[in-house]
């Protein structure tokens, strides 16, 4: 394995994606299609939405790895972090001594190289903070470039090249790659960037908060001395790091001592309405429709930035009234007989908390009805079975799914959502565990009447929960 061929040329016309289906690998295809690069790619789940996505844009894509699938020499190959390096393709790609980098590698030397990086990381809220941000500066006319891990209604897409001075990114703390172990935010380097949290995540990648904790230090630390930094002062983990970092920093959120700070957060739904001070100055009130105390936090921290980026304060105001969020973020996907169905990405106890007391905010009267899939790395591990429990205080029933991937975990590492249900119960709340999606959905037909809000939770497809259970209503 020689890994001196982990460069990007100067010259590259073609390109190839290992793993080309994932959410970020397919945005960057896209992107680099938009290009004018030539772009072809493999993954081994090759179907809809992504590849009718790729299709779309005449890129071809190879079902299976295969070294063939490589025959054409291309100038570079895009490595994604899924992909280890037994693969077939990846073993062919070092035979043939091609170049080859991975996922960040790639976004930061085609699109972000030479523009103003704004990186918005953390634990929680990225995904959502991100893209307000990228939608601030749209609603400015600066035409920024963009990725994030969800689709914006705004856009309807997920990325912008952009041909203004700015790049906005999610700076993900996952691993690059399985030659390149560090988190991809490190291969950014922002002149403005968000932190909103550090809490333990990615079990299979880190081992405690502190090994969590050591990764976003190296991202403060690394941080130019002339950039800003703007951090939630919510946690002591994170004002633990921002002690350290050598960069301008402000912090944001409910205490005293921050320059950015929410004086009163007010839900009249359809809006959430912000009551900001700067440097302890009345500085203006924002309304959103985004619900809940998280989202008026990650809000906050947008106006921060895009006040230090001297943007008129009513293009921010306006900016925030007219963000039509993103899908999967408390995304309402039908009505039928009066009942809501709303999906959501939450999967860490924090969301989940979160996301349940921001639906509680905007339907105070409803019943909520919240159905939770455990499938992530860290969800499916046990290492949040005792703290699951506090997590749906806000909810009046709780439907939990056995975690469908379980078998990829050691078994005495496993989660149990039987175990799960006995805590809720015992704890006084109704809550009922499921084998699979079809139970859970037989017994929301039976159980819910108008009114009711179904909050469905994961970071997969669900088996497609939402559309079938709003069919069968």
């Amino acid at each position: 394995m020689d890994l001196t061929q982990n460069r990007i040329p100067e010259e590259v016309r073609t390109i190839h994606l290992i793993a080309i289906c994932g959410t970020g690998m397919g945005a960057l295809a896209g992107m680099l299609n938009e290009a004018g690069f030539e772009v072809t790619g493999s993954d081994h789940h090759v179907y809809p939405p992504m590849s009718t996505f790729l299709a779309e844009r005449g890129i071809q894509i190879a079902e299976r790895f295969r070294p063939e699938n490589l025959s054409r020499r291309p100038d570079l190959v895009v490595v994604g972090n899924a992909v280890s390096k037994d693969n077939p393709e990846v073993v062919g790609m070092f035979e043939m001594g091609l170049p080859f980098c991975s996922f960040p590698q790639a976004l930061n030397r085609f699109f972000i190289h030479g523009k103003g990086a704004l990186t918005v990381t953390g634990t929680h809220g990225k995904t959502t903070t991100a893209a307000l941000l990228a939608w601030v500066l749209a609603y400015a006319g600066l035409d920024p470039g963009f990725m994030v891990g969800g689709i914006l209604k705004n856009f309807d897409s997920n990325y912008n090249i952009g041909t203004g001075p700015y790049f906005v990114v999610e700076g993900d703390e996952y691993d690059t790659a399985f030659f390149d172990k560090g988190p991809k935010f490190l291969h950014f380097t922002p002149s403005r960037a968000i932190l909103t949290s550090v809490e333990f995540d990615h079990a299979d990648i880190y081992t405690d908060l502190d090994h969590v904790k050591k990764a976003f230090l190296d991202f403060v630390t690394t941080m130019p001395e002339e950039a800003l930094l703007v951090a939630c002062d919510g946690a002591p983990s994170v004002r633990d790091l921002v002690a350290q970092a050598k960069c301008w920093v402000a912090a944001y959120g409910f205490e005293e001592r921050s320059p950015w700070r929410l004086e009163d957060v007010r839900f009249d739904p359809p809006w959430t309405y912000l009551e900001v001070t700067s440097r302890g100055e009345p500085f203006g009130t924002f309304k959103t429709p985004l619900p809940g105390l998280h989202n008026a936090l990650n809000a906050l921290s947008v106006i921060a930035v895009a006040h230090d980026m001297r943007l008129p304060q009513e293009v921010i105001s306006g900016a925030l009234e007219t963000f039509e969020g993103i899908k999967r973020r408390q995304e309402v996907r039908g009505v039928k007989k009066g009942i809501t169905v709303i999906d959501d990405f939450a999967h860490h106890p924090t969301e989940v908390r979160e996301t349940l007391a921001a639906i509680r905010a905007f339907h105070v009267d409803n019943r909520i009805i919240a159905v939770f899939e455990p499938r992530t790395n860290s969800s499916m591990r046990k290492v949040f079975q005792k703290v699951y429990p506090d997590s749906f205080d806000d909810a009046d029933l709780v439907c939990i799914r056995k975690p469908p991937l379980l078998e990829k975990i050691p078994a005495d590492e496993r989660f149990s959502s039987e175990e799960l249900v006995e805590d809720l119960k015992n704890g006084g709340k109704k809550a009922f565990y499921f084998p699979d999606t079809d139970a859970i959905i037989d017994y929301l037909v039976n159980v819910a009447v108008p009114e009711d809000i179904i909050l469905i939770m994961s970071n997969g497809g669900f088996d497609n929960i939402h559309e079938r259970l709003l069919e069968r209503l």
